[in-house]
Order: C-alpha cells, then structure tokens, then sequence
C-alpha cells in the first residue's frame, strides 16, 4: 500500500518545462514526477550549460544597468557643456 500512496503523490503543478518534457516522453515525465533521476552525461552537460547561460545573462543584466547609467552621465555632461558654450557665446 505505501507504494500505491508514493505513487499518488504526484504534484498537480504543472510548469511549461513539464509540458515540454510530456510532450517529448510522456513516461521520462511520469517517472520524473515519481522521483526517478535518469542518468546521463547529455543531461548533466544540459544542466552545466544552463548554469553557465544563467550567469551570462545575469552579468548582461549587470553590465546593461551599467550603461544606462554611464548613458545618463554622458547626456548630463553633454547638456552641462552646451549650457557653458552657450553662455560663453552670449557673453
């Protein structure tokens, strides 16, 4: 019985990696679900370049912050020394 209840106790969340997963092999995602991990050396590659993705968009993310900023600080020096040529022109 207590096998019959692991069984049962599948998530009823379902995400659009799940989906995927399904749709490629309904049984790998069936025994995902039960706990089972496949193992293999594409998979672990998969998980590794993942993770290496994950930090290059986060330091995309980082460096884009960046340049809003130093675009920022460029258009108030540009306004600061067209204002100065300005009021040396006029005087």
């Amino acid at each position: 019985m207590d096998s019959n209840k692991k069984k049962r106790n599948i998530s009823k969340v379902i995400n659009a990696s799940d989906i995927g997963q399904f749709n490629f092999c309904s049984i790998s995602w069936h025994l995902k679900k039960l706990g089972y991990k496949p193992k293999s050396d594409l998979i672990d590659l998969g998980i590794s370049k993942h993770k290496k993705l994950g930090i290059t968009i986060d330091n995309t993310k980082k460096y884009s912050k960046k340049s809003k900023l130093f675009k920022l600080v460029g258009i108030f020096f540009l306004i600061l020394s067209s204002i100065v040529l300005i009021i040396e022109v006029i005087l």
